[in-house]
Order: structure tokens, then C-alpha cells, then sequence
């Protein structure tokens, strides 16, 4: 059994009766049982759900709380054999004074009480009228249903069965201040913040509430879990809405619909391990000054972790993780890197123009995808700097497998962009490099491809400034020929993984095009990925497809981006890959090609070592100077002995 380092968090907003404890109490013991059948983790129920958040001056009435306090030993009780971390919001009297707290508990034991911090009296709130802050807390541990219980802010509840499992709690207002206890609790190892909150509705507050949320949770490197009361506590003059939110490390994972009227659970699996590997690799994370760090007391309990085999992952796993699914916010993005890569390019040309005389840049164009990019950001980077598109030469090498589409497509392409093209073919140079070196040309190995790809680099270094345009995806798999297609000047697709190539391309054509062009580039991107370095078949067609020889490049930037962005096990991502490709492919083919990726990417590593500068466009990034650093020498056989423990069930 593994869990891959997920636990499972809910937010449980329950219907509710203001002052009705055992109404009250009634209702989360329906969403407790709810959520155990959900396997849920960690439950985080609303602030002061016990008692309902409106009570006003009932809250001094003695007949309340106690009601209260036997409201969550009934609770206690009902949930002793529930396996799952439970938080529930009631006001506690204790140090003469009364508190606005959280209960933690598990297991029919109250483990800890947590009071709020900030206590609102602005606007609609008048809290300070009953509330204490949690400053005022005059004693570290309270007496509680007989017993003696830890009480403060300084708790963080750690599951002895997953170490990275640790939950601190915030209560509604703590999390709208600028330093949010929060804060302290993620440096102090929490993974895992659950914020019992009231937040009533007006106007544009949930589109507040959402980022602020989300942000925290970047912030702190974290799962935040925030549980607000529903529309039955509205009463007077506030509506409340009933607001969860589940985010982790900046991204959304789950949202509850405003004013359902109904008890009801938002659930989402977090990934704690992916959380911990983010805040080793931030290494300012945690970084505070020593009178600034607080210390926290531990407190332990221990959940029954997700198996797999019995359940499904409650989270979207996004197949092309590159590539934002949402309409506009693709084409945004692409408009963002787009400009990112003629930025960095046009600074280059800049610097070579104005100190040492550019007066061309040099690009190698096939008529297939990267090319075609490439040469789009050049086109771009000229007219950014005022430097006539006639300056920029692009070459066509026609070799032993161009086809007639790609060369038709490439000369019709920088016809139409107005740049200066020449055509060089290398079929006679490379048969005498064949004679000179003794290679017989029916032989089609990698010397009859990699004598096409260096001659066709010897060319362009010697034309001038050349511009590079292998992608990240071929860096990543070694797919380019040594001091081939894998040198240049500068890289302009360095950071762009082919997934999202297809991408930038088309919103050029369709932002920047006009219809002429847009037929040429459209057409571009329907032609099948090919080096195009073994000759074609009898009808012209393109015979050699790289998908069919190194794998689907949806799959490889799946793997990519799983690998080095976070860092996953290769069972993990194996399990991913099954969720986010279901209805695809195999979980047999899926194991295939991440066998065959992590074969290419520990081999060609000596090619990435001396990568030519090119610009960074997002968190994965392969260059040796700024993201990647792997020696060249490393084995993957501890990759692959784990792929090996993989059973396979299709």
C-alpha cells in the first residue's frame, strides 16, 4: 500500500440552528461519518460551530457554555473510533475570560485547544465585546471535560504515521492580518494550516477571499484548509455564504459553492511530500531572525493513511502540466513567454549590435515546429529593436530526408514574414563527408543522421550569429546530435516544452498573422514531428516520427515536469500518469516510456552540461548555469529498479 505522500482534507459546513447545540452537534456527527467514509484525514469544521457564530451576548449566558462543553464531549464520544484528525470551532471560558477557540481531536481525546489571535471589533464584527485575544492566554493548558488539556497558539498536531503530516490552526481573522500565526506555524515545520472561520458575504468578499487564501498558502509553502459557516448562520444583519477554499502552494484545488443550504463536505487530497521537497529546494524558506522564531509544542496523533487500491485520488491531475486548460488563460500565458523569449533575444542583438557590429542574425529553417518558433521570436526581437527583417538570413539545408511539404513550407514562411532566405543543400557535401571518413550512405545509423546535423550547424556557424531552436523536451531526452542541432549562439526555445510549442505557434498566427500566413503556419503545425533525417517513403511522406521512437511528447513532458519540478518517484508518477491518461494509454505503455525517458535523460546529460545561453520562461528550466546541475556520469538504476516493483494492471 502507498499513498504517494497525499492526505485527504475537508472543509464540513454543516446546517445549523444558532444556540442549538444538540442540533448542532447532531449535524457534524453526520458530516463526521460522511467523511470517514470518504476517508477523509482531516476535517476542519467552521468557527464556533458548536455553538453557531451569532450568538451575541449569549455567549456570557453560563446555560450556553456549558451546553457547549457537553456539545463537544458528545462529539468526542461519537467520533472515538473515527481514524481522522477532527477541528471544531466553540468558546471556551478559562483564566476568567472567554475565547474564541479550536478543539483538535482524534480518537475520543481532545488533544489541543487553540484560541484565536486577532479578534475583529470594526464594521459588522464586534468580537472584542466577548472575546479575549489569544495573547491574554494566562496559563499554558486548561482543564476541559476533567482533564487537562495543552491551550495555546503554539500547537502543531504531527501524525506519527506520515511525518510530513503536520496540522497548525488559525481562526477567521488571523489569516486577514499581515503576519497570520500561520506564518510562525509553517516555519516551524506545518504542512498542513486549517483556519475554522465566519466570514460573512458582501459584495466582492469571496473574490477577496479566494486569492488571500491561495496566497497563504504559497506563502508558506503549504495545504491550506479554510472552513467557513454557511447560510444557516445568517441571522440580523450578515449573510454568510459558506465559503471553502483547499489550496496548495498557490493553486486552488477545491471550491464549495456560496449559500447551499444544505450540510455538505469540500474535499481534496493534499500533497505533503511534494510540499516538503519545495521548501528543502527553497532554501530561503525558514530563514527568519533567531528572536522571531517561536517555539511550538508538538502534539501527536496518528491517521489510518490513503490506500489507493481501495480509493480514488480527489485531485485533477493535469495531463499537460505545461499547458493551461483554460482558453484564455493559455493564450495568455503564451503571450507572456512569447514576449519573454523575444525579450531576452532582443537584448542579445542589442548588445551585439551596438558594442560589435551585428548586422545579421543567422536561423536554420526545416518548415517544422521548433524552427518555426524560433524563427517567429527572431521576426519579433528584430522589429522590438528597429532592425530590418531583411537582416535576418534563414536557411533552408534541404538533405536525404526533406520532405517536399516541410521545404515548401519553409521557404512560403519567411516569404511571407519578409526575411532573407537562401537554400544550401547538403546532400553532396555530406555523401563526400561519408567518403572522407569511410561510411557507406545505405548504412542509416546515427552517423548517416549525425553527418546531416553538424554539417547543417558548420553552415550556419559559419554564415554568423545563429540562432538556436531545439526545445525543452529535446534537451531533456538528448533528442538533438551533439554539437549539431544542439549549439548555437543562442537558444531561443530552451525553456519551452513541446507540448507547448504547438501552442505559442498558433497564437502567433491567430494574434499576429494575417490569413495568408496563418494557412502556412497552420499547416506547419499539422505536419507529423520528424528530424527528418532518413529519407522519406515512395509518396514524399515523412517516415521518420519521433513519437514512434521516443515516445508520445504529451507522456515526456508529463515525466519532465513531474520529475524535476517536484521531484515525484517514478511510482508516483506512474500512478499520476494512469490517472491523467486513463483513457489513452495503457498503464503497460505509460511504464514503457518512462522506463525509456529516464534511460535517455540520465545518458545524454553531457549534452545539457554545455547548453548555449537561452532564455528561462518557467519553473522547469534544464540550463547548467541557473536550474539544473546533474553529473554527467550518473546512473539511473535506482529509476529503474523502481519501475520494476510496478505491477501492471490494465
Amino acid at each position: 500500500m502507498s499513498n504517494y505522500g497525499f492526505v485527504r482534507v475537508a472543509c464540513a459546513t454543516p446546517k445549523m440552528q444558532v444556540t442549538d447545540v444538540k442540533y448542532n452537534v447532531a449535524e457534524m456527527v453526520k458530516l463526521c461519518e460522511k467523511a470517514i467514509q470518504e476517508n477523509v484525514q482531516l476535517l476542519v469544521f467552521p468557527e464556533l460551530a458548536i455553538t453557531g457564530y451569532t450568538c451575541g451576548d449569549l455567549f456570557f449566558q453560563r446555560e450556553l457554555l456549558q451546553a457547549a462543553k457537553e456539545g463537544l464531549l458528545e462529539l468526542v464520544v461519537a467520533t472515538q473510533t473515527m481514524p481522522m484528525l477532527i477541528i471544531v470551532g466553540l468558546p471556551i471560558s478559562t483564566d476568567n475570560q472567554l475565547f474564541n477557540c479550536a478543539a483538535v481531536i482524534s480518537k475520543g481525546k481532545i488533544l489541543g485547544v487553540v484560541p484565536k489571535t486577532r479578534i475583529p471589533g470594526y464594521k459588522e464584527f464586534y468580537e472584542p465585546r466577548w472575546f479575549a485575544s489569544a495573547r491574554r492566554r494566562i496559563n499554558s493548558e486548561l482543564e476541559l471535560l476533567g482533564e487537562s488539556i495543552p491551550f495555546g497558539v503554539d500547537l502543531l498536531f504531527k501524525d506519527t504515521s506520515n511525518q510530513h503530516f503536520i496540522v497548525g490552526v488559525e481562526i477567521c481573522e488571523d489569516l486577514w492580518m499581515p503576519i497570520p500565526p500561520s506564518s510562525h506555524m509553517v516555519l516551524n515545520g506545518a504542512t498542513v494550516i486549517g483556519n475554522l472561520s465566519a466570514s460573512n458575504e458582501i459584495v466582492g468578499k469571496a473574490e477577496y477571499r479566494k486569492p488571500l487564501v491561495v496566497q497563504q498558502s504559497g506563502r508558506g509553502i503549504c495545504a491550506y484548509v479554510y472552513t467557513s459557516c454557511g447560510a444557516h448562520e445568517s441571522t440580523t444583519d450578515v449573510v454568510f455564504g459558506g465559503h471553502c477554499l483547499i489550496a496548495e502552494n498557490g493553486s486552488l484545488l477545491n471550491e464549495s459553492e456560496l449559500f447551499r443550504r444544505d450540510s455538505y463536505l469540500t474535499i481534496a487530497d493534499v500533497d505533503v511530500e511534494r510540499l516538503v521537497r519545495e521548501r528543502e529546494i527553497t532554501n530561503s524558506f525558514g530563514e527568519t531572525i533567531p528572536d522571531e522564531r517561536q517555539a511550538f509544542r508538538p502534539i501527536y496523533f496518528s491517521s489510518d493513511p490513503l490506500d489507493f487500491t481501495l480509493t480514488k485520488l480527489k485531485r485533477h491531475i493535469d495531463p499537460h502540466p505545461f499547458v493551461p486548460g483554460d482558453d484564455l488563460q493559455r493564450e495568455h500565458r503564451c503571450q507572456v513567454i512569447f514576449n519573454i523569449q523575444v525579450a531576452g533575444l532582443a537584448k542579445r542583438l542589442e548588445h551585439l549590435r551596438d558594442n560589435f557590429g551585428l548586422k545579421q542574425a543567422v536561423i536554420g529553417i526545416s518548415g517544422g515546429l521548433d524552427s518555426t518558433l524560433a524563427l517567429l521570436v527572431v521576426v519579433g526581437a528584430f522589429d522590438l529593436i528597429g532592425m530590418s527583417r531583411s537582416q535576418i538570413l534563414a536557411i533552408t539545408m534541404p538533405g536525404f530526408g526533406t520532405t517536399t511539404r516541410t521545404k515548401s513550407n519553409a521557404i512560403l514562411l519567411c516569404e511571407a514574414l519578409g526575411v532573407s532566405l537562401r537554400e544550401i543543400p547538403i546532400g553532396e557535401t555530406v555523401l563526400q563527408h561519408f567518403k572522407d571518413i569511410g561510411h557507406d550512405p545505405s548504412i542509416h545509423n546515427l552517423t548517416y543522421e549525425n553527418a546531416q546535423a553538424r554539417m547543417r550547424t558548420m553552415i550556419l556557424m559559419d554564415l554568423g550569429f545563429v540562432i538556436g531552436t531545439g526545445d525543452l523536451s529535446e534537451l531533456a531526452l538528448g533528442w538533438c546530435t551533439y554539437n549539431g542541432d544542439h549549439m548555437s549562439m543562442y537558444g531561443v526555445n530552451a525553456g519551452i516544452p513541446k507540448t507547448l510549442v504547438k501552442h505559442l505557434v498558433r497564437w502567433v498566427a491567430d494574434s499576429k498573422m494575417d490569413r495568408a500566413t496563418q494557412t502556412i503556419l497552420k499547416d506547419i503545425l499539422d505536419t507529423p514531428i520528424s528530424p527528418e533525417l532518413l529519407p522519406p517513403d515512395a509518396s514524399d511522406k515523412i517516415l521518420q516520427k519521433t513519437e514512434e521512437i521516443v515516445g508520445p511528447y504529451e507522456l515526456i513532458d508529463f515525466y519532465v515536469f513531474h520529475t524535476l519540478r517536484n521531484g515525484y518517484s517514478p511510482n508516483k508518477i506512474h500512478f499520476l500518469a494512469k490517472i491523467a491518461f486513463a483513457n489513452k494509454y495503457e498503464s503497460g505503455a505509460l511504464l514503457k516510456w518512462l522506463e525509456a525517458f529516464y534511460k535517455r535523460f540520465f545518458g545524454q546529460q553531457f549534452k545539457r552540461s554545455c547548453l548555449p545561453d537561452g532564455p528561462k520562461v518557467g519553473s522547469v528550466s534544464l540550463s547548467p548555469r541557473g536550474d539544473w546541475r546533474m553529473p554527467s556520469d550518473s546512473v539511473p538504476s535506482a529509476w529503474l529498479e523502481a519501475l520494476r516493483t510496478i505491477e501492471i494492471k490494465d
